[in-house]
């Protein structure tokens, strides 16, 4: 599971406050996801099937927290900032912007990149609708996550990361997914795994609502100070997984 999981966010389909689940077509995604990794849009099939209103929840949640009127107001589209060389360049070292423009030319990817997969699946997410921006916001911010929860782009990283991911937001396509990694994990003999995973999901339970963040302030601090204001803790299992691998 690797770039298949930089799918991030709950990229609506229907912009309807209570769209219905459909769980034959999840599973199905979910049995074409797992046999072929790489196979991106089966995650933007399985969001759009089972995250229902959990979008427009964390929206509505978003209002409710001290900056989350002026967030909305603003609505800042992360992914032109994030493809902007200059702006990117301007971070100082060791500040999360640093780290995540590290991340991306290292591993080459783009913001850009996941958004236009997730139009192909959802074109909806391209509306000029909140809820549709708060998915966009949610999505472009993916690598973001992976850079503060310490998760890197190799399977378990990304798993571990989907599970932290239902976490903080309840959507239960990034549920779906968590257990499938387990299942996998479990039938190859790997219990640690599983382990690495449900801490994935715990550390994402202990730490700070992160859909609530403002992003384009938060680049800019420390990477080990954000981390302790956002109270996510080391992913000590998962770590130990790799370095036995190395």
């Amino acid at each position: 599971m690797t770039e298949t999981m930089r799918s991030a966010a709950p990229a609506p389909d229907a912009i309807s406050s209570r769209p219905t689940r459909n769980w034959g077509a999840a599973l199905k995604a979910l049995r074409r996801l797992l046999s072929d990794k790489e196979d991106t849009g089966q995650v933007f099939e399985i969001m759009r099937a089972l995250n229902g209103d959990a979008n427009s929840r964390s929206y509505s949640r978003l209002l409710a927290t001290q900056d989350g009127g002026r967030l909305a107001y603003e609505h800042v589209e992360l992914a032109p900032l994030l493809m902007d060389d200059a702006w990117l360049n301007s971070f100082a070292p060791g500040t999360v912007g640093a780290a995540y423009r590290t991340f991306i030319r290292s591993e080459n990817l783009s913001a850009e990149g996941l958004a236009e997969i997730s139009r192909q699946r959802a074109p909806r997410v391209e509306e000029a609708h909140p809820h549709a921006w708060f998915g966009r916001r949610t999505r472009d911010a993916h690598d973001i996550w992976h850079i503060l929860s310490g998760y890197h782009r190799d399977g378990l990283g990304e798993a571990c990361l989907v599970a932290f991911s239902y976490a903080q937001t309840r959507a239960l396509g990034w549920a779906l997914i968590a257990v499938g990694a387990g299942v996998r994990a479990l039938r190859e003999g790997s219990p640690a795994a599983v382990r690495a995973i449900w801490q994935g999901y715990r550390r994402g339970r202990a730490a700070r609502w992160l859909q609530g963040e403002d992003y384009v302030r938060l680049l800019s601090e420390p990477l080990d100070a954000a981390r302790r204001r956002l109270h996510i803790t080391p992913p000590t299992l998962y770590e130990a997984l790799v370095k036995a691998a190395r």
